[in-house]
């Protein structure tokens, strides 16, 4: 599974943004595609998640704020960032997981960096 995120880059507080991840590869099992995120010195954090039947989840921190969703092949996930706030600054990672009764196979993209300014 290969991840290509874009739409990084640097906006305003208060501003928006949106963030883009497209998955090629062998996806035929993939059951969840979504965002995380990993500011300096911090661990990664879950931002976002959803499944190919479309339920969504959310990190505390940006709910209200930020919508994720997907193109109706599921292969492209998207994140709109609203009213960004300092604390948003981090590099985000797209993500899809393969669940299955082994466990869970996770899958990283390459990250893209959102830098929000006062």
């Amino acid at each position: 599974v290969q991840l290509q995120a874009s739409g990084g880059g640097l906006v305003q507080a208060g501003g928006s943004l949106r963030l883009s991840c497209t998955s090629s590869g062998s996806i035929d099992s993939i059951n969840e595609m979504g965002w995380y995120r990993q500011a300096p010195g911090k661990q990664r954090e879950l931002v976002a998640t959803i499944t190919t039947g479309g339920v969504t989840k959310y990190g505390d921190s940006v709910k209200g704020r930020f919508t994720i969703s997907s193109d109706n092949a599921k292969t492209t996930v998207y994140l709109r960032m609203t009213s960004l706030k300092l604390e948003d600054t981090a590099v985000y990672y797209c993500t899809a997981a393969d669940f299955h009764p082994r466990g869970i196979d996770r899958f990283w993209g390459q990250g893209t960096l959102v830098t929000v300014s006062s």
